[in-house]
């Protein structure tokens, strides 16, 4: 016995139920070939570098937005990448000082070689995946080597040293005369009385005085 048709109304709520389910599955599949390009459209994009203090370890991935001398550490890149990196003054000043250089990653974290010094004043880190996209990462970051004055702003007395004002008498203490000073003062005093007495009688005698 041959199947009777569908009704009309039955007919059009099945067209309309398959059409709802195309248009659901049509959906999921832009979704489920979205995500693969979204996760993957920029590898790495996780990773930071750090400006690290000569003081700060190597794995703290805390940054320092103040230093003297310094380092740059990169964390939490793809393993084999590499990072080109620029550090500008803040503002930007023509003929100033600038460091450039690349950061080879085989493990995904690095560090320059060495440390980096640049005059005191406000500069800004710019970083890049080599051969990505976009204008890059920065951070902006202060140098500064001055060191503070100790407290009251004068030196200290070196222990042991002299006080107070030097000596009278250009320089070192006085001293009490030696017995032998005293006597060939004495010893002086003594001739020149002599001598005196010696002459008076030689002019006296004569005028036939005794």
């Amino acid at each position: 016995m041959p199947a009777s048709p569908l009704p009309r109304t039955a007919r059009a709520r099945t067209a309309r139920t398959g059409a709802a389910a195309l248009t659901t599955l049509a959906l999921a599949g832009t979704a489920l070939l979205g995500a693969p390009a979204a996760a993957f459209a920029a590898p790495g994009d996780n990773g930071d570098v750090k400006i690290h203090a000569d003081t700060t370890p190597e794995a703290d991935q805390r940054n320092n937005p103040k230093v003297c001398q310094f380092y740059l550490a990169a964390f939490n890149f793809d393993r084999g990448q590499g990072v080109t990196w620029i550090i500008e003054p803040q503002p930007a000043k023509r003929g100033s000082a600038t460091l450039t250089g690349t950061l080879a990653l085989p493990t995904g974290t690095g560090r320059t070689t060495g440390l980096l010094a640049l005059p005191d004043g406000q500069y800004k880190l710019t970083w890049q995946i080599v051969d990505g996209k976009g204008a890059g990462k920065h951070k902006v970051f202060k140098v500064d080597c001055k060191k503070t004055p100790p407290a009251g702003g004068s030196e200290g007395v070196t222990p042991g040293g002299p006080n107070g004002g030097v000596p009278a008498g250009g320089g070192g203490l006085a001293e009490p005369p030696s017995v032998s000073a005293v006597g060939a003062a004495a010893a002086l005093g003594l001739v020149g009385v002599s001598g005196f007495v010696y002459f008076r009688l030689l002019r006296r005698r004569p005028d036939g005085a005794a």
